[in-house]
């Protein structure tokens, strides 16, 4: 599932080709969107929360997606746009300027809402990593809040702070040596502060550049020697089903859990 660094990239790509710009041509093939139309809507601006896309309208619409595990937004010029291309049966939004068109494929989850009215989509996050609402003192209250949890299925947890997925939550708590199972109540205050801050350092660092996710240390590695110690990494299950990931790990320097 694309994390909040690959959502923020999307939205900024989004936002390039589509702002000030209104809509020639649109299609959304959602069975609850079926007949409504933003045609010559114009695009104020697209922004992410989360792992959430907010496309926002001057008609106080906005168009809510969700890439949940398979969903991407792709941006092409209009005027290569093909009757095949089109008629993609993975294709479930299209969203055309005069000169960029925006196709939505595979999307887990398509809403059209006022703009007032986004609370009801994603009002139940907690602080966006990546957000001007970023606050970690928030974070730390909200993941202290349930101190018998794992902190790995608490960071992966959006309503604690918005934007971690299995692969900066493996980073994160890899790189402040914290296992993913150690509960939360068994994380000292400067250890969950520093989990909290690095969590941001390396989210805004993989937002800003898509080549910082091939720098990881521990996610994907199973089977590999751990970079500090040498000792094999290893991965497993956390959080319960249907909400279950697998995080990676070293036994080795990770304490707790």
């Amino acid at each position: 599932m694309p994390e909040g660094d690959a959502v923020r990239r999307a939205a900024r790509r989004l936002d390039d080709a589509l702002r000030g710009e209104p809509l020639v041509g649109c299609e959304l093939r959602w069975p609850t969107l079926a007949g409504r139309s933003l045609h010559g809507m114009t695009t104020l601006e697209v922004v992410s929360r989360g792992k959430h896309l907010l496309h926002r309208f001057d008609s106080g619409m906005t168009l809510h997606s969700h890439l949940r595990m398979d969903g991407r937004w792709r941006v092409r010029p209009t005027q290569e746009m093909t009757a095949k291309t089109v008629h993609s049966t993975a294709i479930r939004a299209l969203l055309a300027s005069a000169q960029w068109t925006a196709i939505g494929y595979r999307l887990g989850m398509l809403d059209l809402v006022r703009t007032r009215d986004e609370r009801r989509l994603v009002g139940h996050l907690g602080p966006d990593l990546l957000g001007t609402d970023w606050d970690p003192r928030e974070a730390t209250a909200r993941l202290r809040a349930q101190p018998d949890r794992p902190i790995g299925a608490a960071l992966l947890d959006q309503r604690n702070l918005a934007g971690l997925g299995t692969i900066w939550t493996t980073e994160t708590l890899f790189h402040t040596r914290v296992s993913p199972w150690a509960t939360v109540d068994a994380v000292t205050a400067i250890q969950l502060d520093d989990v909290v801050r690095t969590a941001h350092r390396l989210l805004t660092a993989a937002a800003a550049s898509p080549a910082f996710e091939q720098q990881v240390s521990a996610y994907g590695r199973e089977g590999e020697p751990c970079p500090r110690c040498g000792r094999l990494l290893r991965a497993g299950p956390i959080g319960e089903a249907p909400e279950q990931r697998r995080l990676g790990f070293c036994a080795g320097c990770q304490a707790g859990g």
